[in-house]
């Protein structure tokens, strides 16, 4: 799904206080491609995450998703093209403490028409052995890849990972982000990460860094980075 966003710009308004998440930010990135957001916090990498995702409006400029002007979406509109075209995975699992891991992936499942296989997306992040096992029962980074499987059950068009590694040590750290490689790399699904963590760049085709709601940085990486070879920072 390709992506195209024009002279963004989000303020947020705290008291007497204007603060500016993003200051008329222009990038676009074509449909398979995996993005990696830096910045320090505060320097609005979730914030841009949040309105291509449809989880915020902007206050001024224009997103296109796949052709569709989610910035003139209303709320139902809003509601659907997150539910059919976004997956979305965060630091925090988010996961329902009295559901399996089959039944938490089919809570992604059940909000579109045609979801991929259950038992096949298991297989794909290597859970199938866990299916019946409650979150409590699994390490950090076995919850994340049941939150990775809810989120691709849905066959979404592009992913959004907020500091998908951010509660995780480097070695699950990595798995996870093999395991994101892998599924951009078989699914062609556009995908779209937030870290403050440098390293995490050398895997991605495109790195965009911000300060202060600005782009300062936006280059391509020639040649993607084995896993093997980034050390978290």
């Amino acid at each position: 799904m390709a992506i195209e966003i024009k002279a963004v710009s989000k303020h947020y308004q705290i008291g007497s206080v204007t603060t500016k998440a993003l200051d008329d930010v222009t990038v676009s990135f074509p449909q398979g491609t995996f993005v990696v957001v830096l910045g320090p916090s505060g320097s609005g990498k979730s914030t841009l995450l949040n309105v291509m995702g449809g989880l915020d409006h902007v206050d001024k400029g224009t997103i296109h998703v796949d052709g569709a002007a989610i910035h003139a979406l209303r709320d139902k509109a809003l509601t659907l093209y997150r539910r059919e075209k976004a997956g979305f995975i965060f630091q925090q699992y988010n996961l329902l403490q009295t559901l399996n891991v089959y039944e938490n992936v089919e809570v992604g499942a059940r909000l579109v028409k045609h979801p991929e296989s259950i038992d096949a997306m298991l297989e794909k992040v290597g859970l199938t052995e866990h299916k019946h096992k409650f979150p409590h029962q699994l390490s950090g980074g076995e919850q994340q890849r049941v939150a990775i499987a809810r989120a691709l059950v849905k066959k979404p068009s592009v992913l959004f990972c907020d500091e998908p590694t951010g509660a995780l040590d480097e070695a699950k750290g990595k798995e996870i982000l093999q395991l994101l490689v892998d599924l951009n790399e078989s699914l062609n699904t556009t995908i779209v990460l937030v870290t403050h963590n440098a390293s995490i760049a050398a895997l991605a085709d495109r790195v965009i860094k911000l300060n202060s709601g600005c782009i300062v940085e936006d280059h391509t990486n020639t040649e993607r980075a084995a896993i093997d070879a980034i050390h978290f920072s």
